[in-house]
């Protein structure tokens, strides 16, 4: 029986990784443990499947003892480690934070598992990363790869590659059975709606601007949530300790493409709306400083040594998470009323570009 501690648990893909396992895993229990930062909600916990094999502990990954004890007390032999500030453009912003939580934090996490596990033979690290510690692709690029060098290119990019680094450097001085996971721009239920996917819709709805940065013409690699969830349940059943994955879609819109596809499925469920056609909102605003061009990711060996591939089209998977939004107001609402959410719409998109 495994018994999972996933970070950030109370997050986006932190919670939707939590009733994946639950649903899926009649074997295994989790313990989430979340700071409840904006980002993080106990909301996103509610209505687990069989919630009698989860616990939920609030704290910080900073706070060594706190995790030690955590992974004592309940016999946790595997991490799964979300935890992280994820938004770039509040890296740009305000970079502090990301250095804080994504390197210290995961420095102090790791060091609670080093000294919690060191009289046993079990533990696993699963840590999850991004594709930005990649840089930026050209559009005749091949795709990123596991042996694809670090060229980090915004301050949540560089965080996280640094976060990497600690992770591998333990496995390899240590002795800390460790995995690495870099993934494509997920979307999905439960995402904080400052990301792009449900920022479109939940504007759509609502008949406000549908911010565009640029030309809109950036390509992101998307893949469905649910495709994650199995990708990294993969990788704890047969990944290779020390070994890096990588958990592509197999999607590459430009931006301008994915919006006006979101916006053609919110036309097919909401086709009383006064705001249709919702592609008419679309409005585009000063691009974001150093905006990467392109991320693309080769799966190929996840497929190999995994036996994973994504299931999910993204015609699927668009239609299901804009159902989901559209179905659950309760949600959107709890998210959407925190004053800090609002400021922080106001200060990045209501400049329009010139």
């Amino acid at each position: 029986m495994k018994r999972l501690l996933v970070t950030g648990g109370a997050g986006f893909i932190g919670s939707n990784f939590v009733r994946y396992i639950l649903r899926t895993q009649p074997d295994a229990s989790v313990v989430t443990l979340d700071a409840l930062t904006y980002a993080g909600s106990l909301h996103n916990l509610e209505s687990l499947p069989d919630p009698g094999r989860h616990a939920f502990i609030q704290g910080d990954i900073r706070d060594q003892e706190l995790v030690y004890k955590a992974l004592a007390e309940q016999a946790i032999d595997t991490i799964v480690h979300f935890a992280a500030e994820s938004h770039v453009d509040r890296s740009i912003h305000g970079p502090e934070a990301f250095i804080d939580t994504n390197v210290t934090g995961t420095l102090s996490l790791l060091q609670a598992a080093r000294l919690a596990w060191a009289d046993s033979s079990g533990g696993l690290f699963l840590h999850i990363s991004t594709d930005e510690v990649f840089g930026s692709l050209a559009p005749d690029e091949p795709t990123f790869n596991e042996s694809t060098a670090y060229r980090p290119n915004s301050p949540y990019a560089a965080s996280k590659a640094a976060a990497d680094h600690l992770v591998r450097a333990f496995g390899h001085s240590y002795g800390l059975p460790v995995i690495i996971a870099n993934c494509s721009n997920n979307y999905g239920p439960h995402q904080f709606p400052e990301k792009l996917v449900p920022l479109v819709i939940l504007n759509a709805f609502d008949g406000a601007a549908i911010p565009v940065y640029g030309d809109g013409l950036q390509i992101r690699d998307w893949l469905y949530v649910e495709d994650m969830c199995a990708g990294l349940w993969a990788a704890l059943e047969r990944g290779r300790p020390g070994g890096t994955y990588l958990f592509g879609g197999g999607n590459q819109p430009t931006n301008l493409e994915l919006l006006e596809r979101l916006c053609a499925e919110l036309d097919r469920q909401l086709p009383d709306s006064p705001h249709r056609p919702h592609a008419s909102l679309m409005t585009h605003i000063a691009d974001r400083p150093g905006h990467d061009r392109r991320y693309a990711l080769d799966s190929s060996k996840a497929a190999d040594e995994l036996g994973w591939r994504p299931v999910t089209s993204l015609k699927q998977g668009l239609r299901s998470t804009v159902g989901w939004y559209l179905e659950n107001q309760t949600w959107v609402e709890a998210v959407r009323s925190q004053p800090a959410y609002r400021a922080w719409l106001n200060l990045q998109y209501l400049q329009e570009a010139e």
